[in-house]
């Protein structure tokens, strides 16, 4: 019996000294909330409904199955392409509403891919301490902040960092949708960009067990964006210099390359408190919700121990001299306790008992029951949140609120807006195709191999001429102008410009959302086939070469 006693205490000593930070939590209710729409996972298929118009405050991939909301920096880039020299108003307003509220509160608290980073540091391995070479590493991001992000949307509309760079669309949306069994066929539409972005995937996934927060510290320009508002974040933390004695603790004890306490490469995850021996550092903007006692109760840091700091202020207790400061005592009826150094007397309210005839110290009791209600009201609301959202997106969301058709279906009627081609119409439509075999191929000026099979399927319409309809229909996710992408000339295997086809070039739109309704399973290019009347009579998904184009060119003719 006592060796039972014994086995279960040992665990629970061992979940007691593994039990996750607030900050933990915090960062794993995030990263499940962000990703609420867990069917995703399994289904293989990215979530498309009205809240993908929203952006999430941290780095987490609009193509991630269960992303629920677009990434900031995707949307920043893909609404400045498709603007063109036009400001989007939308984007930029919600990423410095973001900045002005939390700074980079949101790198500590919120980011997904930051999490993955931290959860890879844990790996027991010799690790690379921050030294002045990591510090000034860490101004490349502002560098590729405006090589990746800046120059070429302002110059080429090419949305760089994602394309090239985000090891975030790499590991979340694209092995993400690869991983899944439904997804097999997309391994024939890799190529040379997938491998370049994989082998730097790789590199920062090793880089990130020895080097903390390697991609957050060295190359993301969003938190390179999210530092320019640091200082007049509304949430974060903040030193007070009144109480600091330069005992350097904070900056020893922080991972990131900080020079200052709240600086721009302060990820504001407050493990500087519980080191901080005169209580100089403190969450700022928390009085605005609550009682400061409280907000100390219920936004500190449960870290480990600091025992320096306890040197330090135990070493300041017993250097102070014993008689009480005669300036204080005069004004107050106190007893002194003194927090610094500095020889800064810090007062606490003396009552006296009237029975007894002795001194006692006012308790905090009250303060930390309204702290309990505090955090009890704040975890019960998450909950909620959390539990809802879970619900809603796994049980009453289908992804984009239509059917999705399959082969053997009629396909139902829409129309779509053209792009100007050789081709005369102005709009194509699903009830104007009947009589003649449809080809619809959807596809992205981002995506390799649709650009590489779209000219010999205008081939191929040219040899039928006008026996078929085909059409080439654009997603809505536009990453930069279309009309200017069609009309490019001299392209590496196509010297011509798009603009002279004769098939149709159309744009998807997101009330009818033709890509989801006819089998788009999160990829491009998918080429979808429809007889004479209207009956869907192929889904391919990935590139179709030319010899299956023209097969089931004449399967779906009889």
């Amino acid at each position: 019996m006592a060796k039972v006693k014994n086995f279960f205490r040992k665990i629970g000593k061992w979940f007691s000294a593994h039990r996750p930070t607030k900050r933990r939590l915090i960062q794993l209710y995030a990263a499940l909330l962000t990703n609420a729409n867990v069917k995703g996972f399994a289904t293989g298929k990215i979530y498309q409904g009205a809240t993908k118009n929203l952006c999430v405050p941290g780095l987490n991939c609009y193509s991630c199955p269960g992303a629920i909301g677009a990434c900031p920096l995707g949307s920043l880039q893909n609404a400045l392409a498709a603007s063109s020299t036009r400001a989007p108003a939308y984007v930029f307003g919600i990423i410095v509403l973001f900045g002005l509220l939390l700074g980079r509160t949101i790198c500590g608290f919120l980011c997904p891919f930051g999490l993955i980073q931290e959860l890879l540091y844990k790996i027991k391995t010799p690790k690379v301490k921050k030294s002045v070479f990591t510090r000034v590493l860490s101004y490349f991001k502002y560098v590729l902040l405006v090589l990746l992000i800046a120059i070429p949307l302002i110059y080429a509309s090419v949305p760089a960092f994602c394309k090239f760079i985000c090891p975030a669309g790499t590991l979340e949306g694209a092995i993400g949708l690869l991983s899944n069994p439904n997804n097999a066929d997309f391994f024939a539409m890799l190529g040379g960009l997938f491998t370049w972005k994989f082998v730097l995937l790789v590199a920062f996934i090793v880089a990130s067990v020895f080097i903390f927060r390697f991609f957050c510290r060295f190359f993301c320009p969003l938190g390179a964006i999210y530092g320019f508002f640091c200082k007049i974040a509304l949430l974060g933390v903040k030193l007070d210099k009144s109480k600091c004695i330069d005992c350097g603790l904070c900056l020893k004890t922080c991972k990131m390359d900080v020079k200052r306490v709240g600086d721009h490469e302060c990820i504001q995850c407050g493990e500087c408190l519980s080191v901080c021996p005169t209580k100089a550092i403190s969450w700022k903007g928390s009085s605005l919700f609550v009682h400061a006692s409280s907000a100390e109760a219920v936004f500190a840091p449960a870290e480990e121990p600091r025992p320096l700091g306890a040197l330090l202020a135990a070493s300041a207790t017993e250097d102070r001299t014993d008689a009480p400061d005669s300036e204080c005592a005069a004004t107050l009826d106190v007893s002194e306790t003194v927090g610094a150094t500095s020889g800064e007397c810090v007062q606490e309210p003396v009552f006296v008992d009237a029975e007894e005839g002795r001194e006692t110290v006012e308790t905090d009791a009250p303060r930390r029951g309204r702290a309990f209600w505090l955090r009890l009201c704040a975890i019960c609301c998450a909950g909620i949140v959390l539990l809802a959202a879970l619900v809603y997106y796994n049980f009453f969301s289908s992804g984009w609120g239509g059917v999705v058709l399959k082969e053997g279906e009629r396909c139902t009627p829409f129309t779509l807006e053209l792009y100007q081609t050789a081709n005369e119409n102005t709009v194509f439509s699903i009830e104007a195709s009947k009589g003649k075999v449809t080809v619809i191929n959807f596809w992205e000026t981002t995506c390799d191999p649709c650009v590489e099979e779209l000219p010999y399927f205008e081939k191929v319409n040219r040899e039928y001429n006008g026996e078929i309809v085909m059409v080439a229909v654009h997603s809505t996710h536009v990453t930069e102008p279309v009309q200017k992408f069609i009309d490019k000339e001299d392209r590496e295997k196509n010297k011509e410009s798009w603009s002279e086809y004769t098939m149709m070039m159309a744009v998807d739109r997101e009330d009818v959302n033709a890509y989801e309704m006819l089998g788009g399973k999160g990829a491009y290019p998918i080429t979808v086939i429809l007889d004479q009347e209207g009956v869907i009579t192929c889904i391919r998904q990935g590139k179709m070469p030319e010899t299956e184009l023209r097969a089931e060119i004449i399967k779906a003719m009889g």
